[in-house]
């Protein structure tokens, strides 16, 4: 039946930025490349994710479906697009003075960005696993092009190859257990995969078991899970850097809403199955995630180790399978948002006369010759190990919490000592800035840099006076992903 135009309300952020994508592309192309050029099509684009986040705040609190209940829209799915199009716009700042000075400012770029968040906000509003894979494709396509977007760099190409080699390889493996999901429930679309799976004994819906086994292990890769992980620290290398900070922000945000969707909404009925594989992949990732990053000499190399062990932690909460540990996870996953942008912008900020440095040991003593900068970095870093009371003790508390009310003491236990192991290379960095000798200094950060640098910081740091705007919006967020048609 044909639906009038305001049945499509609910995907009109997708459609402001599909079509602004569109329009910006033409922009670009017909106009006379100039230093300008790039840059009015990234305020463009920003100017588009916060149209985009306008329709999200403004959309009701009840659930719509769209295209015969593939595409839904809740407050959990508004709740992910808003900390995916934070997260993008935060990297879209960052790349501005970056790209100019290495004259990259590309308008392609901003180009290809809007259209990986739309991939993005089609999966975290994917109710039908057609849908969710058109999303991912749309995401990852346009991100395999952004890590190799310096094509005179051999660690860019390098990582815009290792990326797309091991990313092309997880989709296969994703569409085999979609297959086999399909094959032995007959539909794609969760709700009734939901109903297929929870029908029978254990050896009636084998094959739904298995094709689930497969569906995980796609998706642990594109949340950097151990053992999928392989490619995080070379493209977080090799990538430039604001586009490593988008990778490790949106990407992940939206990876993990999808994660959290399917097993919330396509197999809740199957928590003893699935709790296994996130209780494993869990501990792996915080694991490899403290031991791998001690060695770490290149700081984008660590970032990437703490990104895997963030979303070791994260998965506790999932874990859990309760309405209190998918909440930790929504919070969680906002504050490492706020936390990796801010560092990142740290990362940003340590440049030398001869350009970008990303060596560790060349943050000796950063605390004399720019006190503000190490405080920042020292804030953050503290956050990240979980150190009280900032909002990083918060993200962690509340999972580990989560997962001991649900009786996984010792999945707690070990995310506990992983996380006190994961804090020595965090403290390493404080040391290094605050009691090792200075050497040179750092030129002078860029406005925006020094923007996000602080308002990160203030965030870490104001979250334990103010945490019920983030709290409040990820329970009800919780509330409308139990709901299904």
């Amino acid at each position: 039946m044909f639906e009038g135009p305001q049945s499509y309300a609910p995907i009109l952020p997708e459609i402001t930025l599909s079509v602004g994508a569109m329009v910006l592309l033409m922009f670009g192309a017909f106009r006379t490349a100039t230093d300008h050029l790039g840059r009015d099509v990234c305020w463009l684009a920003i100017a588009l994710l916060a149209l985009a986040g306008t329709f999200l705040v403004l959309q009701p609190a009840s659930s719509s479906f769209l295209f015969q209940d593939a595409f839904i829209s809740d407050r959990f799915s508004q709740f992910m697009k808003l900390l995916v199009l934070f997260g993008t716009a935060i990297a879209l700042l960052l790349s501005l003075d970056y790209f100019a000075r290495l004259r990259m400012m590309w308008f392609e770029i901003p180009v290809l960005m809007l259209l990986s968040v739309v991939g993005m906000m089609v999966m975290i509003s994917a109710n039908d696993l057609i849908t969710l894979y058109v999303g991912l494709e749309l995401q990852s396509l346009a991100l395999y092009v952004l890590a190799a977007v310096r094509r005179n760099d051999l660690r860019s190409s390098e990582a815009g190859l290792k990326y797309f080699v091991l990313g092309a390889l997880s989709s296969g493996m994703l569409l085999y257990g979609m297959s086999l999901i399909y094959g032995f429930s007959g539909t794609t679309e969760f709700h009734k995969i939901a109903a297929a799976a929870s029908g029978g004994g254990a050896g009636a819906n084998i094959g739904l078991i298995v094709g689930l086994v497969f569906l995980l292990v796609g998706l642990a890769f594109k949340i950097s899970a151990v053992p999928f992980h392989m490619w995080t620290p070379d493209v977080y290398e090799g990538a430039p850097t604001p586009i490593t900070a988008f990778f490790a922000a949106a990407p992940k945000v939206a990876a993990m809403a999808v994660l959290v969707r399917v097993l919330i909404s396509a197999f809740p009925g199957n928590i003893s199955d699935w709790q296994q594989i996130i209780v494993f992949l869990s501990i792996m990732s915080m694991g490899i995630g403290a031991f791998a990053a001690i060695g770490q000499t290149n700081i984008k190399r660590l970032m990437a180790y703490s990104s895997i062990g963030h979303i070791g932690f994260a998965l506790v909460g999932l874990a859990s399978g309760s309405n209190a540990g998918i909440e930790a996870v929504l919070i969680y996953m906002a504050i490492y948002m706020v936390m990796t942008l801010g560092a990142f912008a740290c990362i940003l900020a340590m440049r030398s006369k001869d350009g970008m440095i990303e060596s560790i040991d060349q943050l000796a003593g950063l605390s004399e010759t720019n006190l503000s900068m190490a405080f920042i970095f020292a804030m953050l870093l503290f956050s990240m190990a979980g150190i009280p009371p900032l909002a990083g003790f918060f993200a962690k508390f509340y999972v580990f919490a989560a997962a001991v009310k649900a009786g996984l003491y010792p999945l707690a236990v070990i995310g506990v000592v992983a996380s006190v192991i994961a804090a020595f290379y965090y403290l390493r960095l404080i040391k290094v800035m605050f009691f090792d000798p200075a050497g040179e200094p750092f030129q002078p950060a860029d406005t925006f840099v020094r923007f996000v640098m602080w308002a990160s910081c203030i965030l870490v740091l104001a979250y334990v006076v103010l945490p019920s705007p983030l709290i409040n919006a990820a329970s009800a967020a919780v509330r409308s992903l139990r709901f299904a048609p």
